[in-house]
């Protein structure tokens, strides 16, 4: 966390899983707050309070202790839910969806990626501006705002007029990014996109190949806008696009408002998808699904996407292609384990990156066992990973 930033006090309430308590640490962290205390159940999506009556008030009488500004509650909640426990303990609650929003509004730096968070924001409350509608029409309105029904139905209309303005200007923008491919197309200039979880390393192998040192850092998205350079792929150039970081239970709504930037990866020559081959089995397999779920929604064909295993500075090249067996990924073909930070089997990747771009290029991919990966780099010893 840098220096100088003032934490907002937080109690978080997640699942018991070990990936689930880092992973909403790490969103925490990200977004501003300190975790003093965390609540976990099993199930958190239960009707009232979203976790169980006995357990919310256990949160009640830990609120009353520790004093804290806020609940983080690790899971999407309906507005009324959101209502009836903050009814409950006397404090604001922000669920996982408004969470990544406020991490996406505090990382945004470009134009763009900030008018992709405003209606990411906007469609957030949407969502919910329906709902409150609704209560405010039953009469069981529960003080948002102190809306009644004509004020609500104004607040929602106003909503989507300002949704529509952004949408429109986000259009401008794939509109200037499909002009852009025309142009890049003509000039013979494949594309490779960068793509993987965030916190995956990806940025880290962008200023690998491209000898830059764009911003990196261990916490959660750290990119949230498309930069794009010329790398030389052995002796031959192409255009290297670095991505927004996926995550688990990214609404579709989210996936949207960042189209015009992750559009990229339908257009693109070959997709690397970076993969952290440090973590356990269990989790290069949740995230590898989550990835291919978001790389899915834009009918990338299996066959143009690479798999790197990064990080292989922490463990061996073997465990990390052990790991990725175990994990679904077939190891005969496109898979290659690297290490951003060191340099580990990076002109490996050049050369298996101009194999499949520039000796068969699209729409073929790669079948043949003439592109099957190797690694035959020396691993460092004793170094650490971004």
């Amino acid at each position: 966390m840098p220096a100088g930033i003032n934490l907002t006090k937080a109690i978080l309430i997640t699942y018991p899983e070990d990936q689930a308590v880092k992973e909403a640490i790490s969103l925490a962290d990200a977004a501003h707050y300190s975790v003093a205390k965390i609540v976990t159940q099993k199930h958190i999506t239960k009707s009232k309070y979203g976790i169980g009556a006995g357990k919310a008030q256990e949160v009640k009488e830990m609120v009353e202790t520790v004093k804290p500004e806020v609940i983080i509650f690790d899971e999407v909640l309906k507005p009324t839910q959101m209502y009836n426990l903050a009814s409950l303990c006397k404090v604001g609650v922000i669920d996982r969806e408004r969470l990544i929003l406020d991490i996406f509004e505090k990382r945004a730096s470009t134009a763009e990626s900030r008018t992709q968070i405003k209606l990411a924001q906007l469609r957030y409350e949407m969502a919910r501006a329906r709902e409150k509608v609704r209560l405010a029409k039953r009469g069981e309105q529960p003080g948002f705002f102190g809306l009644g029904k004509y004020q609500a139905d104004v607040y929602f209309l106003d909503i989507k007029r300002r949704a529509s303005i952004l949408k429109k200007k986000l259009e401008s923008e794939e509109t200037r990014r499909r002009l852009y491919r025309i142009h890049r197309t003509k000039e013979g200039l494949p594309t490779i996109s960068l793509a993987g979880y965030t916190s995956a390393g990806k940025t880290t192998l962008f200023n690998t190949l491209v000898n830059e040192s764009k911003a990196t850092g261990q916490g959660v998205f750290t990119t949230l806008s498309t930069s794009t350079r010329s790398v030389n792929f052995n002796g031959k150039r192409a255009l290297l696009l670095d991505t927004v970081g996926f995550i688990s239970k990214l609404p579709a709504y989210m996936i949207d408002a960042f189209k015009s930037t992750l559009d990229e990866l339908a257009y693109a020559d070959l997709v690397l998808l970076v993969l952290d081959a440090s973590e356990s089995v269990e989790e290069i397999s949740r995230k590898l699904a989550s990835s291919l779920q978001v790389i899915n929604e834009f009918e990338v064909p299996e066959t143009r996407i690479i798999y790197l295993l990064n990080k292989v500075d922490l463990i061996s090249a073997e465990d990390a292609l052990e790991k990725a067996a175990t994990a679904g990924i077939v190891i005969s073909k496109r898979v290659l384990p690297i290490s951003a930070k060191t340099g580990f089997n990076i002109e490996s990747l050049k050369r298996f990156v101009s194999a499949m771009v520039f000796e068969n290029p699209r729409p073929h991919g790669v079948q043949s066992d003439a592109h099957r990966c190797t690694y035959t780099e020396q691993q460092p010893a004793g170094q650490e990973s971004v």
